[in-house]
């Protein structure tokens, strides 16, 4: 799982039918300090995100599709949690 900030949406009027119904958003990963991490990537909402918020995103296939429930779609990352607040200590 990474922390990422939803800095964007996509819109697909022409996509797999397995993604159907799925919302798209664009995001960027973060490190611990909140700044840009790497490079933005393309995923699959699967608790209702909007721009802006961080959230918890799983970047494996199988295991992005399996947490929304579409096992066989081509699904490489999907947002499964919303971040409330992240503490580190240390």
């Amino acid at each position: 799982m990474q922390i990422a900030r939803v800095v964007g949406t996509v819109v697909a009027t022409q996509k797999n039918r397995k993604l159907e119904g799925a919302k798209l958003l664009l995001v960027q990963p973060l490190a611990l300090d909140d700044q840009p991490r790497g490079t933005t990537l393309l995923a699959i909402d699967g608790v209702g995100a909007g721009v802006g918020e961080k959230v918890l995103v799983v970047i494996e296939g199988k295991a992005a599709g399996q947490a929304l429930g579409r096992k066989a779609a081509a699904v490489d990352a999907a947002i499964i949690g919303i971040v409330d607040q992240v503490e580190v200590q240390g």
